[in-house]
This record gives structure tokens, sequence and C-alpha cells, in this order.
């Protein structure tokens, strides 16, 4: 981690900063290839307490419609009620339930995943990768995680069968966060 701050001032209510954060997910195509992924809008925020991480907590809210695999196709298909029926589910959310410090710069963050109107428990490691002041005098922490979940346990079942065996996309998703947050005023 670099820092240009102290750790007694990393405390604070945070917001992520959209234009310098990244919410992605990898999903192997074909056996063969992984197929990459963002949500292009999102809004985020919670609280780091540096001296007591267990008092911190976050909220995250994706937008769904706005995937960007860099096929329209393929977006398009995503969108449908093949994948993520964003018609009816219009938003994806986190919500942490516990934090916690697991050595100098990993913190394990817990909390309840809804996709498509349903709710499962996943825990994420975060490594803080940074805090620092920009050259605008923002105050930013910089954090970076991922979580592999099955996409069959929010109900995203679409599948296609291989002449070869196997499947089309695979059941394995890994969600990938990275993340540039600003702290309030």
């Amino acid at each position: 981690m670099t820092t240009t701050l102290p750790a007694d001032q990393l405390s604070g209510t945070y917001n992520i900063d959209p234009a310098h954060s990244r919410i992605g997910f990898v999903a192997r195509h074909a056996m063969v290839t992984k197929v990459r992924g963002s949500f292009n809008d999102f809004t985020g925020s919670g609280y780091f307490d540096a001296a007591d991480p267990a008092r911190s907590h976050l909220e995250l809210t994706i937008k769904a419609d706005s995937i960007d695999t860099r096929n329209q196709d393929r977006d398009n298909h995503l969108r449908s009620n093949d994948f993520f029926d964003m018609a009816t589910y219009p938003e994806i959310r986190f919500a942490s339930t516990s934090f916690a410090k697991v050595d100098e710069s990993t913190y394990r963050v817990a909390g309840d995943l809804t996709i498509k109107g349903i709710t499962r428990p996943v825990t994420i490691d975060f490594e803080l990768t940074g805090a620092a002041v920009d050259p605008f005098g923002n105050q930013r922490l910089g954090l970076e995680g991922e979580v592999t979940v099955n996409r069959k346990d929010w109900g995203i079942n679409w599948n296609a069968a291989l002449e070869a065996g196997g499947v089309l996309v695979s059941e394995r998703v890994v969600l990938e966060f990275e993340v540039s947050a600003i702290k309030a005023a």
C-alpha cells in the first residue's frame, strides 16, 4: 500500500468515484477462453473506521443495464430474461454485514449481494492499495478485491451445450472491484 496520509486520517465517510473505478466480471466462454465485462453505471458509499474496522460498512448499487462486454449482441442477450432480466430487475445491490481487518492491507467484507431479486451472502477480501490527497484536494482510498460466485445461485441459469461437450457459459463468474473512493467533506 502506498499512502501519503497517516492512518488516523483515513477514517470517514467515502463515496465511490465512478470515473476512476471499475466493477467488472470474468466468465469462461465455450470452455476455452474468458469474456470480460463491466458495469459502467454504479454508485456506492460507506464509512471506513481505521481504528475499529468492525464499525465500517459499505453499500453499492449497480444499474444492471449498464453492462458492457464490448459486444452489443452479447450485451443485449445478457440484459434479457435469459440472464439478468433487467426490465424486471434494474439494479444489482451489495450491502455489507461485517468488516474485519485480515492483515496490514487486507480487509474482509461480508455482505448481501442481490441479483434478480435473490439475496445471497458473499465475502470479499479487499486490499487497501493506497491513500492519498489528489491534486484537487480530495482525500482518496484505493481498494481492489474479487470474489468467485456461481451465477445459478442468483437464478442466472441460461446455457447452451457444446457439440464436443461442456457448455457455452461457465457457472462460475469472478466479480472484480477496483475502487477509488473520495472522502466526504
